[in-house]
């Protein structure tokens, strides 16, 4: 799966051909959730709540972005990678 972006210990990554609704799968330590990216909402998973804030603040920054990443994995294109959280 591929990596789109990295920051305080956090991978954010996204499958290729995944089902709906949109969404990315961020990963810390033996920790993982999958994020509706239009909602911000925990779709599956569990982790820590600091680490969780992190990647919601990180995603708002970047719905748009996540948004367009979801299309080009949909399509078989490029995913290319998102700034991390600063």
């Amino acid at each position: 799966m591929p990596e789109i972006s990295r920051f305080y210990g956090v991978s954010i990554k996204m499958y290729y051909n995944e089902h709906a609704p949109p969404h990315f799968h961020a990963e810390y330590g033996d920790d993982e959730v999958l994020i509706n990216i239009y909602t911000l909402g925990v779709i599956q998973g569990k982790m820590t709540s600091r680490a969780l804030g992190l990647v919601v603040e990180w995603a708002s920054l970047h719905q748009n972005e996540l948004g367009q990443v979801w299309e080009r994995a949909r399509n078989q294109e490029p995913l290319g990678k998102i700034a991390p959280l600063k």
